[in-house]
């Protein structure tokens, strides 16, 4: 006896990758619907071997439903995450709307599982920041060793990040500077992304910081630990799939690289490819469609007291979203509802 899983916006990027790793990963389904909006009624995606034809979100019923995937966006979100919830299907968001409600566990399954139990008082679970999800995978088994003080990350984000205008906007930008009468000016993001990086995810806040980078420091603090200090740089890359991070970390013991890298070697969800050859290391064209967290460079920082700089790579539309839920969705299983 398998799950009755519903995944809603199954026709974006991570709607689809939603099911690609569904049945990749052979989840205990009994029945499965996939929900778009109106607009792509009966639009085909795959589901393992088999085709679903997509229904329409706006009328759908969860009743009887086991749990709802949802890709769809904070502001649909907002209506329809609710009327599954009351309706008894336990929610998986990925967007940002529940990340940061208390009643509501944010969770990365190899960091905070247990939180999964704290399901109950919305029937909502939030899936984190794709950037914040791989971070956390590699800070988890060095916090428990070293107790982390403070963090340091840059980010190098994909252009998928911002969906598929995004990674259209790099495809037709790239070949119109090959081609001057074709011009492509800005439409998703606030510069040119073609051949250039931008030092801007999402809006500004008051103090300076954008929203991605704030989202950065508030998740990680709800999934791994309040103390940890967290200052964060988000940038946009032209880089189609794929995000990745330069993190320094400061702990409070020492520890050497060594041990680092031997700790990383055998921690969940994490792959050490860290030679100090050219080439030895993971860059976001090699992540593409793996489930690991990849890290490479671990190295000492000699600037300061106890710590370790790193490079983490992770494919954002697997570890940064749709796996992130689908691993949610197994542990949910597992532990509450005890179904497959």
């Amino acid at each position: 006896m398998g799950y009755k899983v519903v995944v809603a916006g199954a026709t974006g990027n991570v709607g689809r990758e939603m099911l690609n790793i569904l049945a990749e990963r052979e989840f205990p389904v009994d029945e499965i619907v996939a929900l778009a909006s109106r607009r792509s009624l009966g639009t085909e995606v795959s589901f393992g071997d088999r085709t679903l034809k997509t229904q329409d979100l706006d009328t759908f019923d969860f009743t009887g439903w086991d749990m709802a995937l949802f890709a769809i966006g904070s502001d649909a979100t907002k209506i329809y995450a609710p009327k599954a919830a009351k309706a008894g299907c336990v929610v998986i968001d990925n967007s940002s709307l529940y990340r940061y409600d208390p009643d509501v566990p944010l969770i990365v399954p190899e960091v905070n599982a247990d939180a999964v139990m704290g399901y109950a008082k919305k029937n909502i679970i939030a899936n984190p920041n794709c950037s914040t999800a791989q971070m956390v995978v590699a800070l988890k088994p060095l916090h428990d060793r070293a107790r982390i003080k403070r963090v340091v990350v840059s980010t190098y984000q994909s252009v998928s990040g911002a969906g598929k205008e995004g990674m259209d906007e790099l495809w037709d930008q790239t070949k119109a500077v090959y081609n001057p009468t074709d011009s492509q000016p800005p439409r998703k993001f606030t510069k040119q992304i073609a051949f250039n990086v931008i030092p801007h995810i999402d809006v500004f806040l008051e103090d300076g910081q954008t929203k991605e980078e704030w989202k950065m420091v508030a998740e990680t603090k709800k999934i791994l630990d309040p103390k940890i200090k967290v200052t964060a740089t988000c940038v946009r890359v032209p880089v189609f799939v794929g995000h990745s991070e330069a993190i320094n970390i400061e702990f409070e013991d020492h520890l050497d690289e060594a041990e680092a890298r031997d700790i990383l070697r055998e921690s969940p969800g994490i792959m050490v490819i860290d030679k100090r050859e050219n080439g030895g290391y993971v860059t976001p064209v090699e992540c593409v469609g793996d489930y690991a967290t990849f890290i490479s460079r671990i190295r000492q920082d000699p600037t300061i007291d106890n710590g370790i700089n790193l490079w983490c790579v992770s494919d954002n539309l697997r570890k940064g979203a749709a796996l992130n839920a689908v691993q949610i969705a197994e542990v949910l299983g597992q532990r509450v509802l005890k179904k497959g």
